[in-house]
């Protein structure tokens, strides 16, 4: 029997068409098992695109998938449309006010942040790895919902599964970049590094930017190899490629 996508959903969203997707309920194989949605991985291109089509159907059925072409940016991109997947818009986060648009972005160690103002009808998605979100990410899909019509103090806004600081060691050159305000982010390690604690960051980055609610999911997607994705533990292992998961927001 095959294994069913696993959606793992988040409570300050309510009954928002959402989902925090892992590597369960997918048709990869390899190094890639399970539901990759990467199209920049080495997995074979027809079992990526059964991956997304069964993540769209775990999620909003029908709706029309919308991701870009992630570069690690604070650039966000307002959505009237879908567009081809060879035609993606550099960027690392998509808003909407939009019905039958399903908002994507894929991580694999980064946080995945989904964002929703249920009254306004307005929603999110940002990828905010350490550069995203040391740039602004957050607070730039804030802006551009609150220019929709969304209140920064009813928008909610869930982070998903990533790095946890437990498996995030960084050297002293990444401390620099984050030094001397965010001392709280990190903890002393062995000589010349720390642990960086992403999530907490990221959480800080949207309160500081005025979202009235922010809820942790506390995954490690490090630790989780059974549940996902992680470019650092393929890393570490010396594997030739690592797959990607993907969260998704719509409005029926």
């Amino acid at each position: 029997m095959t294994e069913p996508v696993e959606v793992i959903r988040a409570s300050c969203l309510g009954s928002i068409p959402h989902g925090f997707l892992g590597r369960r309920g997918g048709v990869s194989t390899g190094i890639h098992a399970g539901l990759n949605v990467g199209w920049g991985s080495d997995d074979e291109r027809a079992a990526v695109a059964e991956n997304r089509r069964r993540a769209v159907e775990a999620v909003l059925p029908g709706a029309a998938l919308v991701t870009v072409h992630q570069v690690h940016s604070p650039d966000v991109v307002t959505v009237t449309e879908p567009w081809p997947d060879d035609a993606r818009p550099k960027a690392d986060a998509l808003v909407t006010d939009r019905p039958g648009l399903l908002l994507g972005v894929l991580t694999a160690d980064c946080a995945p942040v989904l964002l929703a103002d249920a009254e306004a009808g307005m929603i999110g998605a940002a990828h905010a790895g350490w550069k995203g979100a040391l740039g602004g990410v957050c607070e730039a899909t804030v802006a551009a919902m609150e220019a929709l019509g969304a209140r920064r103090d009813r928008i909610a806004a869930a982070i998903g599964p990533c790095i946890a600081q437990a498996s995030y060691e960084v050297d002293a050159a990444f401390v620099d970049r984050f030094a001397p305000d965010n001392a709280r982010f990190f903890k002393p390690g062995r000589a010349g590094h720390a642990w960086f604690d992403l999530e907490s960051y990221v959480a800080m980055r949207l309160a500081a930017a005025g979202v009235g609610t922010i809820e942790r999911l506390g995954l490690d997607t490090y630790a989780g190899e059974a549940r996902f994705y992680s470019y650092r533990r393929a890393t570490h292992r010396g594997e030739p490629g690592y797959g990607r998961e993907i969260t998704l927001i719509g409005l029926p």
